[in-house]
């Protein structure tokens, strides 16, 4: 490691780093050592499919597309949602895990959060190679704003530095927001950039000709190509039975991968991008372009929430004007 004598900067060069594959828990959809975004609307299933996949981890099954376990595996569930014993055992019992291999933290006398050194002491004591937290908004720090990009960014870092360090992969549960006009991506609840940390974001939704059949498929593949759908059917008593593989019909992923409202969609970041600071216009219009909004659609949100523009030591910058911000909280 070098270091400059005349400051704290420390740095290296990549001609040093050792090479080394992802590991996965299941390729190509939960790594190991990373961070994945389970979502959908409610009532969709997502707490009963995590804990049909943990069900398999602890009996060392292969995962419903065939891919192999290695051994059987610990599992860490923690949800604030279900009763551990008349929801969460049943569910576990359901789908036939080894239930003395899935553990969960007791926190009724102090809450569970993303800052708690118990999520790291509990990984280590169990050796969980799988985490799962369920929902995302009730693991938050105390009056933590989803919408800040900044702070919600800084609390999942340290969920996903824990999944790098013990290589465990981390699965959080998330809600989506009733914005359907906006792509899948883009419409979990709070800040844009809670699946932007997320190297796998996996969707859940039902059939549209048959209520009782699932689809999972990703919306986020940053270390794989994408999978297929895995299709299953939900039985409330008996859980999860997979089907054979299956793709959603052409209804079901208009429904949830057409953005009608590329304008909106480009307000939303912008205000996001925005609420802490001002930031360089080519900055915000490459993350943009990212997205596939237009320069000319970035222009027309830039107008419509009053964004004013100014040139400082040659670059220019955005910035929001302060009632804008007012109103913009106001609404979420």
């Amino acid at each position: 490691m070098e270091t400059d004598r005349n400051s704290y900067l420390q740095f290296e060069y990549y001609s040093s780093v050792k090479q080394r594959k992802v590991e996965w828990l299941w390729y190509p959809y939960i790594p190991f050592g990373k961070l994945t975004i389970l979502q959908g609307d409610p009532g969709e299933g997502k707490s009963t499919f995590i804990l049909a996949i943990a069900a398999l981890l602890t009996k060392g099954k292969a995962m419903p597309d065939g891919y192999p376990i290695e051994g059987c595996q610990n599992v860490i569930y923690q949800t604030a949602e279900d009763n551990i014993a008349d929801t969460v055992k049943p569910r576990l019992v359901a789908a036939k895990a080894d239930c003395s291999r899935v553990a969960y933290i007791i926190d009724e006398d102090v809450t569970l959060n993303f800052d708690d050194p118990r999520i790291e002491e509990c990984i280590v004591q169990t050796n969980a190679k799988l985490l799962i937290l369920d929902p995302l908004q009730a693991y938050l720090v105390q009056d933590t704003d989803m919408y800040s990009a900044g702070r919600m960014r800084q609390q999942l870092k340290k969920v996903a530095d824990l999944a790098a360090k013990y290589s465990c992969a981390v699965v959080i549960v998330g809600h989506m927001n009733k914005a359907s006009s906006e792509k899948n991506l883009y419409r979990g609840l709070g800040s844009i950039d809670i699946t932007a940390i997320a190297r796998s974001v996996l969707m859940i939704s039902r059939d549209k000709s048959d209520s009782s059949i699932r689809y999972m498929f990703p919306i986020k593949s940053s270390l794989a190509p994408e999978g297929a759908s895995i299709a299953f059917r939900l039985d409330r008593k008996r859980g999860v039975r997979w089907l054979d593989k299956s793709t959603p019909t052409n209804e079901q992923q208009e429904n949830y991968t057409f953005d009608k409202n590329k304008l909106g969609l480009a307000e939303r970041v912008i205000s996001e991008m925005l609420e802490e600071s001002d930031i360089r216009s080519k900055e915000i219009l490459s993350k943009l372009r990212f997205m596939g909004i237009s320069e000319r659609t970035a222009n027309g949100a830039k107008s419509r929430l009053g964004i004013t523009s100014y040139r400082k030591e040659g670059v220019w910058y955005w910035h929001l004007n302060d009632n804008r911000k007012e109103d913009s909280n106001a609404h979420r």
